[in-house]
């Protein structure tokens, strides 16, 4: 079966940045189990909450030094890992565990670090201790799917992001559906990963990183106007535009034999990104790359 073309790489980048904001990592940090505030608690009429519900509604006021120390420490890991500084994130991560060794979403974190390290068997190690703590976590669920994916395990991944789908109020569901979308496109199931990311897509169509990988999944099926469609919303967003995303309009363009167009796109793209491996490979006619 064909690797994901490197192409893909910088945005699915933004799906492993998804990925690993695991418990909101990246989208405000939840200190304990989200369970929703009771009706009327809102109010001074509130009912009298109870010791073991207090213990599930953990909120900022909440949150004891220990719990805070573990909080930054992840967070910090979590953005040295978007920025690539694999070690850093590590320690970072470790300093997190050292108070707090069963913390899912450090533990998870951790894991995809690893796998980016390509320590695999550690890797898994920590996903799976992350899931044994909490197997209904899914974010980990999410994170444990998208790394059997890059084994190329598709059964099992599959089976990951099911049980992510299916916990309840689960709010990440967009990310997980673009994940099992493109673990799709790469297991070469291009109808279903068209279907899975048209889902997701329809879930939250700003997402740059589903317009892209649905565009490219459009294009190698054949769908060709409507690849372009999806692509070409990038394009026209000044913040959105890529090489890759140009380059993906180009080879779009070609294959419906509109040299016009091509040649448009290839001027923007020698012009913004002219030391780019993309620019190369269309001064030199490599439409197929």
């Amino acid at each position: 079966m064909p690797k994901t073309p490197t192409r893909l790489r910088p945005l699915a980048l933004m799906l492993l940045l998804a990925a690993v904001g695991a418990s909101g990592l990246l989208g405000g940090c939840v200190a304990g189990p989200a369970t929703p505030v009771p009706m009327g608690t809102e109010t001074g009429n509130a009912p009298q909450i109870t010791q073991a519900a207090r213990r599930d509604l953990v909120t900022a006021s909440d949150e004891t030094e220990q719990m805070r120390r573990v909080r930054i420490r992840t967070e910090l890991a979590a953005a040295y890992f978007g920025q690539g500084q694999h070690a850093t994130a590590l320690d970072e991560v470790k300093r997190a565990l050292t108070v707090d060794p069963q913390h899912v979403p450090a533990l998870s974190l951790r894991g995809m670090i690893y796998a980016a390290m390509s320590e695999y068997e550690l890797a898994e190690a920590s996903l799976r201790e992350a899931l044994r703590l909490k197997p209904d976590d899914a974010d980990t669920l999410h994170n444990h799917g998208w790394f059997l994916c890059q084994r190329r395990r598709f059964d099992e991944a599959r089976r990951q992001f099911e049980a992510a789908m299916a916990v309840p109020q689960y709010r990440g569901q967009a990310r997980t559906l673009l994940a099992a979308g493109l673990c799709e496109a790469r297991a070469g199931e291009l109808q279903t990963a068209q279907i899975i990311l048209q889902r997701s897509f329809d879930l939250e169509p700003g997402n740059p990183a589903t317009s892209f990988n649905l565009a490219e999944v459009m294009m190698r099926r054949g769908e060709l106007e409507r690849a372009f469609y999806h692509v070409q919303r990038l394009n026209q967003t000044p913040e959105l535009v890529r090489p890759e995303t140009l380059w993906l309009a180009i080879r779009i363009q070609q294959r419906r034999n509109l040299p016009a167009s091509v040649e448009e796109l290839g001027g923007q793209l020698r012009t913004r990104f002219p030391t780019s491996r993309e620019a190369a490979a269309f001064d030199q006619g490599r439409f197929d790359e």
